[in-house]
């Protein structure tokens, strides 16, 4: 139970005034908060169901601290494209 409770704050607090949550009201405007607030978690449901799936895989073949290093890289790769308007 520690590990959903940590992966859900973490998660939580990293969504916060995100772009998906700004979509989110932009399309609650449109829609109504009930639309809008199930289409939003489905969508936020199968993006994380695809990256549980390949975190799960990634284990068997890398070790970590190499997942974890790459994860912080793409991070900050994407910040930065983000930063640049790219993304």
């Amino acid at each position: 139970m520690d590990g959903i409770f940590s992966v859900f704050i973490a998660i939580f607090l990293a969504e916060l005034g995100d772009k998906t949550q700004l979509a989110t009201i932009a399309f609650a405007s449109k829609y109504g908060w009930k639309t809008a607030f199930l289409g939003a978690a489905l969508g936020l449901a199968a993006v994380n169901l695809i990256g549980a799936v390949i975190g799960d895989r990634l284990k068997e073949v890398l070790p970590l601290e190499i997942i974890h290093k790459g994860a912080g890289v793409l991070f900050i790769v994407f910040g930065i494209l983000m930063l640049l308007g790219k993304m």
